[in-house]
């Protein structure tokens, strides 16, 4: 089981709630995101370093691509 955290950003974009999430996959963990926070202006799924989703306040989900910014290989 995978240890998530879940940021959730004000309307200055000041994190106003840290959470931790467990979870087997990704998805499950943006799942009980959206279910933990359904009212928040906007929040992130974080795995480690690793931004997983962004969760808009109108629930619009921006899947993060694994390594959309690694540039190495």
């Amino acid at each position: 089981m995978g240890d998530y955290r879940l940021y959730c950003l004000d309307g200055q974009g000041h994190i106003s709630l840290a959470d931790w999430i467990e979870a087997d996959t990704d998805q499950e963990a943006v799942q009980k995101a959206r279910e933990a926070r359904p009212d928040a202006h906007k929040c992130e799924v974080w795995e480690k370093e690793r931004l997983v989703a962004k969760i808009s306040s109108s629930g619009r989900l921006e899947l993060i691509e694994p390594n959309a910014g690694d540039t190495s290989s």
